[in-house]
């Protein structure tokens, strides 16, 4: 039943007892022992209860307050908070921030400095997120936002990227909630069954698909510095992320040797351990290359216009997917199971094999099975360019030269 000023006047304080009275609509006069009557406006928003408190009575009087709540009952209709627009406007905080300014913020406070996959996090909000949702208010964007930006990558056949994105804006989102800026997560709302699943892949290219990948690769239109780097990951068994970050300073021409530092490792951080890959001639030979084109940079793949970083990590991946092939879909870490798999075909050690991989043994046998291997692994490796040299057709995509060093 509706209030009257007649009753809020009549209401006494009752000790030790805190009681409330409702006049509908969400709109509620709360009473303390001391007598104090507060309104306060309930109302349910994405399935949570919220309150914002409006005032005391009698300086808020009843028809004030109903006004309010009216006001406020109609931006709940419309999906907003009261209560967080209150707090938003205590602390200072626009209620109109965007999400590229709370995702940088989130960054800079928990992603930063902290975990290893940071630059993995930054590179999706910067190139899949804020293009698509970085200027929406944060408040506004709802899982339909959420889902054409997942679904969109999915539909390109990049399930993993799309299940990144959705697991990348659910932090941040988490993130709002914990700062009290949001009352719920729309990413939560778009469900990783419908976006694909995650099999483990077991993809590796055969020697005739081997020979399409390197004639594909080199009689493309894409970078010099692409074909030769496509070709090197091949040869040398590494993560596309180790040449992107590779410096001149860690190839070692007189040795024969790639010093991979543990800090471009993939493992735990604190965990990792510098890697060495022995270079067959041929990988040599494309390094020689790739140092004539780096000119004076630091770094093996110097990015585009700017000497002084690598180029992006989905570099290669888009160079990579703009070429066709007549045969079953592969990524580029297709390529290390492909050599994985060929080379324990021929018969060559396991745990040769996976040093080469920088794979480490799990448990005791880790802990004890600290062999190198560096002979079998110079062996393995000459042997492997060897196979693959054998297996292109004409003509071949790399002239034999004087300074090939076997």
């Amino acid at each position: 039943m509706p209030l009257t000023d007649v009753a809020l006047k009549a209401f006494r304080p009752q000790a030790g007892i805190r009681f409330t009275k409702s006049d509908g609509g969400g709109l509620v006069l709360d009473i303390t022992p001391a007598g104090v009557k507060t309104w306060s406006y309930r109302y349910r928003l994405n399935g949570t209860r919220e309150k914002v408190v409006l005032g005391r009575y009698p300086d808020l009087t009843l028809k004030a307050a109903r006004q309010l709540r009216d006001k406020l009952a109609t931006q709940v209709a419309a999906g907003n908070s009261p209560a967080i627009e209150k707090k938003l406007s205590r602390s200072g905080v626009s209620a109109k921030q965007t999400l590229r300014d709370f995702g940088d913020k989130y960054f800079k406070e928990q992603v930063e400095g902290k975990l290893k996959s940071a630059k993995d996090l930054r590179r999706y909000l910067d190139a899949e997120i804020y293009p698509a949702l970085g200027n929406k208010p944060l408040r506004d964007v709802n899982a339909l936002d959420v889902q054409d930006v997942v679904y969109r990558k999915r539909d390109h056949g990049r399930t993993a990227a799309a299940m990144r994105i959705r697991m990348v804006i659910k932090q941040v989102f988490d993130y709002a909630i914990e700062k009290q800026l949001v009352s719920s997560n729309p990413a939560s709302m778009v469900a990783t069954r419908y976006i694909g699943k995650m099999t483990r892949r077991n993809r590796n290219l055969r020697s005739q698909e081997i020979r399409e990948y390197i004639n594909v690769v080199y009689r493309s239109n894409i970078r010099r510095q692409f074909k030769l780097a496509l070709h090197l990951i091949l040869l040398t068994l590494v993560r596309k992320s180790m040449i992107l970050l590779a410096r001149w300073s860690d190839i070692d021409f007189g040795k024969g040797e790639w010093t991979i530092p543990a800090e471009n490792m993939k493992g735990k951080r604190g965990e990792e351990r510098e890697h060495v890959v022995y270079l067959s001639g041929q990988a040599q030979t494309l390094f020689l290359e790739l140092q004539r084109l780096a000119g004076d940079s630091q770094f093996v793949l110097p990015g585009r216009n700017q000497i002084t970083r690598p180029f992006a990590k989905n570099a290669l991946n888009k160079a990579l997917d703009g070429l066709t092939f007549e045969m079953e879909h592969f990524t580029i870490h297709d390529l290390r199971r492909t050599a994985s798999t060929q080379l324990r075909e021929h018969g060559w050690n396991e745990d040769v094999i996976e040093k080469a991989l920088s794979h480490e043994k799990r448990g005791i046998a880790g802990i004890y099975n600290r062999a190198e291997y560096a002979a079998e692994r110079k062996r393995m490796l000459q042997w492997w360019a060897d196979h693959i040299e054998s297996i292109m057709t004409e003509p071949k995509p790399l002239p034999r030269t004087p300074d090939r060093m076997r």
